[in-house]
């Protein structure tokens, strides 16, 4: 059975989600109502640091595009932090990386909500 755990903090008016373990069609819905509670409370500035997680199916590219779009129209962003390797593969071959801005580690995306 694969873990998985989303933590919520917020630096400033930006919201880090921390995701750990793995993302898939089973967890993906657990972190689809996370982003949307964060959108439904008035946070569009996100970042979701992606440091600890092991695996992300296309479910998980889904989600995080329902709510790049969502945080868009409501005049925010979404942003990956920290994505490991094996993740920013499935990222770049699905081309995901033309939507949404990745950075290194989570404060250098908050950061550039600035």
């Amino acid at each position: 059975m694969r873990t998985f755990d989303v933590s919520t903090r917020t630096d400033g008016s930006t919201v880090v989600l921390e995701v750990a373990g793995s993302v898939d069609a089973v967890t993906a819905v657990r972190l689809a109502d996370e982003l949307q509670a964060q959108l439904d409370a008035g946070r569009p500035r996100i970042v979701v640091d992606l440091g600890a997680v092991s695996y992300a199916s296309s479910a998980a590219l889904r989600v995080l595009l329902a709510a790049v779009k969502g945080a868009r129209g409501a005049g925010g962003d979404l942003r990956l932090a920290a994505v490991t390797p094996g993740v920013a593969k499935v990222f770049e071959l699905a081309g995901f990386d033309a939507i949404v801005q990745r950075y290194d580690d989570a404060a250098a995306a908050v950061a550039s909500f600035a």
